[in-house]
């Protein structure tokens, strides 16, 4: 695998920097993102924070030098899923980072510490999801992941989780803020990942959000309608609903 390749070539090397640059396929439309487990799995707290210490300014988006952060703070997940909590609030904070594919970090930050300790992550979750949009957003892109849908207890927690994100959102004032529409937009395939875990609670929980008449609640789930995975679950349940929502 590439991943482990990449392992042993961070083992053999003193300068990783140079190299996690000229690896990171940046600037490019997706960032090396096996190399950047392999940081996560080889690298120290010590680097993680360093890395973590490059802002917007000294790293902005799209630029080589963004490989570092993101690297740092998906390292950070490596720490909180050997029991280092400490650094949880760090990682929150970064879910409202400028740059999206920090952002993107931090799910995968998020989804490494699930894989360790699923019943840590998901009492983490209740926390970020009593905050801001951007915070949501990253609860949903990372519980809305296959990989941790595997327990029938945990999986209807998640959908509990996202039916209150998503009770949330009728409260929401200013529908414009760009930060609503890119939770909105993690919503609009999240429900799907989740239900297809669980069909016969993911189904009535959707249901319920399919006939609400807010018109951004209705473009979520339309959204999610559309999404082959509801196909595979169930054909004609899908069918049905896309019936009734006018979705072609």
């Amino acid at each position: 695998m590439k991943i482990d390749l990449y392992r042993q070539a961070l083992k053999e090397i003193e300068d990783w920097d140079q190299y996690l640059l000229n690896e990171s396929c940046l600037p490019g439309p997706r960032a090396n993102l096996e190399l950047i487990e392999a940081v996560a799995e080889e690298g120290t707290e010590e680097r993680f924070m360093r890395y973590l210490s490059f802002d917007a300014e000294k790293a902005p988006f799209g630029s080589a030098t963004e490989f570092l952060p993101i690297c740092g703070v998906v390292g950070l997940g490596s720490l909180i899923a050997q029991g280092n909590m400490k650094h949880c609030g760090l990682l929150r904070a970064s879910a409202s980072d400028i740059r999206w594919r920090i952002r993107e970090g931090v799910a995968l930050a998020l989804q490494r510490f699930g894989e360790s300790n699923m019943d840590g992550l998901l009492d983490e979750m209740l926390e970020w999801a009593k905050g801001t949009l951007l915070e949501k957003r990253a609860v949903v892109a990372a519980l809305c992941e296959p990989k941790l849908l595997k327990q029938p207890k945990e999986i209807l927690s998640v959908l509990q989780i996202l039916d209150k994100i998503t009770q949330d959102m009728l409260n929401t004032e200013n529908r414009k803020d760009k930060d609503f529409k890119v939770l909105r937009k993690t919503l609009g395939y999240g429900w799907s990942v989740a239900a297809v875990s669980d069909p016969e609670n993911g189904k009535k929980l959707m249901e319920k959000w399919f006939v609400n008449e807010d018109k951004d609640i209705r473009w979520m789930m339309k959204e999610n309608l559309r999404k082959k995975r509801l196909v595979r679950m169930d054909t004609d349940w899908t069918r049905n609903w896309k019936l009734n929502l006018g979705v072609e």
